[in-house]
């Protein structure tokens, strides 16, 4: 049943719970939504705004814990609605809907766990489920059916899918360009490599992490001997390493701006968590690109193009709600964004348009570690699988597929099953088991791995790809009872870490575990047998492939392009109107007050922030790059740049990051 509650500022909290509440239970409920009112009635008439009744919010999942912590059992969901004056009210239908009353099916799917699909058409599938597969890959997938003597299944096609997106593997960047019709000697990653490899300075790992590490300095480390229980601090020296990360959120950033830059924050931050067997991020960098917002009906310059009808969000709303997003993440999480960017671009010249219609979300940042854990161990036969954080929900289906094409070429039902749900209390549980491991003498961990694409078939089958593994499905935490086990085993549930642990280490860890209430469960081990399955408790196993089939073959993408020349036309102004000009200039997103983003981020928490991103006592420049020190004594520290310059490309992205550690 569902119970209404209205708070003093009439928004309704409707509580989900599988028993009439005692008199007590309504009392401890009523001080917990802060001094709300427990309403008689079944329904509510009228018009509300809500979530979306098949995704349950991070709000939701945190109050829920908080019933529980309480003592109140048998409370499933709470969501929170709030009354509008009628349909015609604003609304963001990405994440919510309008209801006309609220009643006992709000929370009502009708949706039954699907069975196990045996696919007869990948063709047929691939574009049925937005999976973006090429032709090739159909005709590798087609070559393992011939080597199974079966079908696949739904979970291992879209399984598939995500783990060989070019999300995941970067297929393109690694790929064969022939240009011109000649066949180009390098790929643009062994491009990018080749100045590593050619000037490794202090590089340390690249390319084969979810994060790079550099050399750092000797520094302190102020920490519990024991974190398993209540200890003493004690300081000593470690010899650090410095993990450097950046990477785009552009998809789920423009299709739900909030949730997209927020996850993306919370990804990159998981990714520094994740280098080696174990990290701790320290700082963050966010970059924000959209084409022009037209405040207030638009400026001169803004004419350029007339306004396009866009899919899913106007820049003005990316601009407001990704910077909310990426904000809310860090302040949630406790990681300071001490520098950024913004750009605002459009042009039109010779018979062509530019723009970021598809917005650059780029989160980036800094972290450290030690170097006695910046490379990950070889997996061993009998290591055990242990998943941290949060239960499993229809959230992020085909993130990494869907992700990898144009905005918009598949329906809007899949294109928003893509988009992740953002929970940084739950990941800050996670971060600190992970701190905890690294700051022992003895770190306990194998591998590790964040739960980003794909969710627990990317992340788990990495872990182990060197040795195999199984995975029991019914040690997997549900949150949601519909999902399918496809869903439970490619859903994109944000908050999550994987990691592989030595089983003697197990009960030491779960104390850990238990005193920072992270979550954690341990769903397997590995084989030594190269296979990697997903078995149900039935002994049924929806996912069934050797690891070589996932990664080891799948076609190499090959592209074909023809040089084309562009010439643009000079400049031109009138001498006499350098004022305007100046006006116009300082009225531009990327060089007028960002007051709108520095405001609203916590830029010094840590108590480690040297030099955060605005100057001055009055905070008001901004600042060149952020500083951050590396122990709490202020001798050695870490400087991160970031800037753009399109024209040097010709209005493309040129970003550059600059990390050097500063010896004071």
């Amino acid at each position: 049943m569902i119970i209404f509650f209205k708070a003093p500022q009439g928004n309704i909290i409707a509580t989900a719970t599988n028993h009439n509440l005692s008199s007590d239970e309504v009392n401890k409920l009523c001080w917990l939504y802060g001094g709300a009112e427990k309403l008689e009635a079944t329904s509510l008439e009228g018009y509300f705004v809500g979530p979306r009744r098949e995704m349950i919010t991070p709000w939701s999942t945190n109050a829920v814990e908080i019933t529980q912590n309480m003592s109140l059992e048998g409370i499933s969901r709470i969501e929170e609605y709030f009354p509008v004056a009628d349909k015609n009210a604003e609304y963001d239908p990405m994440l919510q809907r309008m209801y006309h009353n609220l009643d006992q099916e709000i929370f009502t799917t009708n949706i039954k766990p699907a069975p196990i699909e045996y696919i007869e058409d990948i063709e047929e599938y691939n574009e049925r489920e937005g999976l973006a597969l090429s032709p090739e890959e159909i005709e590798y997938l087609h070559k393992i059916e011939g080597q199974l003597g079966r079908k696949l299944t739904d979970s291992e096609v879209f399984g598939f899918a995500q783990i060989n997106s070019e999300h995941c593997r970067h297929k393109i960047f690694g790929g064969t360009f022939i240009i011109d019709g000649e066949e180009k000697p390098s790929s643009l990653f062994a491009l990018i490599k080749k100045t590593t490899k050619e000037n490794p300075h202090k590089i340390i790992s690249a390319y084969k992490d979810n994060v790079a590490f550099a050399q750092g300095p000797v520094v302190e480390q102020f920490a519990p001997t024991d974190h398993s229980t209540s200890d003493y601090f004690k300081v000593k020296d470690i010899e650090s390493v410095i993990s450097i990360k950046a990477e785009t959120h552009n998809f789920p950033t423009t299709v739900e701006p909030f949730n997209g830059a927020s996850t993306g924050t919370g990804g990159e931050i998981r990714d520094r968590m994740g280098g080696g067997t174990g990290s701790w991020p320290i700082a963050g960098t966010a970059v924000y690109m959209t084409s022009y917002p037209r405040l207030h009906g638009g400026r001169t310059w803004e004419n350029i193009l007339p306004v396009r009808k866009w899919l899913y969000q106007t820049p003005e709303q990316i601009l407001i709600k990704a910077s909310n997003g990426a904000s809310d993440f860090g302040n949630k999480f406790g990681q300071p964004l001490i520098t950024g960017s913004v750009l605002t671009f459009e042009h039109q010249e010779n018979g062509e348009k530019y723009g970021y219609d598809k917005v650059i979300m780029l989160a980036g940042g800094v972290g450290y570690g030690t170097k006695r854990d910046c490379l990950k161990k070889e997996p061993r036969k009998g290591n055990k699988i242990v998943v941290v954080g949060g239960d499993n929900y229809r959230i992020g289906l085909g993130g990494g597929s869907v992700s990898s094409v144009d905005t918009g070429r598949y329906s809007s039902g899949i294109e928003l099953n893509a988009v992740q749900r953002a929970n940084p209390e739950m990941q800050k549980r996670a971060n600190n088991l992970v701190r905890a491991l690294c700051e022992e003498d003895v770190n306990p961990v194998v591998s590790i791995h964040d739960h980003g694409s794909a969710g627990h078939v990317n992340c788990l089958s990495e872990l182990v790809e060197d040795c195999g593994g199984l995975i029991d499905m019914t040690k997997l935490p549900i949150g949601d009872p519909t999902l399918s086990s496809r869903e439970i085993i490619a859903n994109e549930s944000q908050e999550r870490m994987g990691l592989l642990i030595d089983e003697e280490h197990i009960e030491h860890v779960n104390k850990i575990a238990q005193r920072e209430r992270a979550p954690m469960y341990v769903v397997g081990e590995t084989t030594g047998d190269k296979h990697f399955a997903f078995e149900q408790g039935d002994g049924v196993r929806p996912f069934d492939l050797d690891v070589a089939q996932m990664f080891g073959h799948s076609p190499k993408t090959v592209m074909k392009d023809e040089t084309v020349k562009r010439t643009y036309s000079d400049a031109d102004y009138d001498i006499s109107k350098i004022e305007e000009y100046l006006t116009n200039v300082l009225h531009l997103e990327a060089v007028a007050c960002k007051d709108w983003l520095t405001n609203k981020v916590d830029r010094s928490v840590t108590g480690k922030v040297a030099g955060q991103q605005c100057r001055g006592e009055l905070q008001l420049p901004l600042a060149d790059c952020g500083i951050v020190a590396l122990d709490y004594r202020f001798r050695k520290g870490i400087a991160t740049a970031l800037g753009h310059a399109p024209q040097a490309l010709k209005f493309s992205i040129f970003l550059i990051f600059l990390f050097f550690i500063i010896f004071l």
